[in-house]
């Protein structure tokens, strides 16, 4: 009973402190809020953490950079030669990677990526006969397929409770599709 009579009489004497010392934390809180949502004429502003706006902007860079499918002039000439001219780039294979390295808690558990060494290879190199696709019309679907083996030194760092720290020389193989369409004929696509 005496520890819930103390606990009262604290906060009692916490309140009746901060509202005749002229602190104003709480309600120049509020006020500045309120401020805020009459001047923007909107909900007022909620702080979002780093990491889930580093989240959204790399969702939207992926979609715009590797989400979407080309497509491809038609290839002036009957027996015109057709090959693959743009290999992952090593932004693409890097996000291709299983994200072993993110995440953790700093000091308690961190993975890193050293020493990295990209090497790409051209495993399919083909072009499927002249078809139509929805939206798209009449094309060929040109199969550009890669085997990228990425080297690196992985580093496993802890600070608490064992400091430690593990390097280990890793292989990852990560094959990319970069599959687009050309179109079979027609005018050229307005830009």
């Amino acid at each position: 009973m005496t520890r819930n009579r103390r606990l009262a009489m604290l906060l009692t004497l916490a309140l009746a402190c901060s509202t005749s010392s002229g602190c104003m934390i709480f309600n120049g809180v509020v006020a500045v809020i309120i401020d805020g949502s009459k001047f923007f004429v909107s909900t007022p502003l909620i702080p979002v953490s780093p990491y889930y706006s580093e989240l959204i902007e790399s969702t939207y860079h992926e979609e715009e950079r590797y989400g979407k499918v080309p497509v491809l002039d038609p290839v002036e000439g009957e027996n015109a030669p057709l090959y693959c001219l743009d290999p992952p780039s090593e932004d693409e294979v890097m996000r291709s990677l299983p994200d072993q390295a993110s995440g953790g808690f700093a000091f308690l558990a961190e993975t890193t990526r050293n020493n990295v060494k990209i090497v790409v290879e051209l495993i399919v190199d083909r072009v499927d006969e002249c078809r139509f696709f929805p939206m798209v019309g009449p094309a060929k679907l040109h199969h550009c397929h890669y085997k990228c083996t990425v080297y690196f030194n992985k580093t496993i760092r802890s600070h608490w409770p064992v400091p430690f720290t593990h390097t280990d020389a890793t292989k990852d193989v990560v094959y990319v599709d970069h599959d687009h369409l050309i179109r079979c004929a027609g005018p050229p696509t307005p830009r």
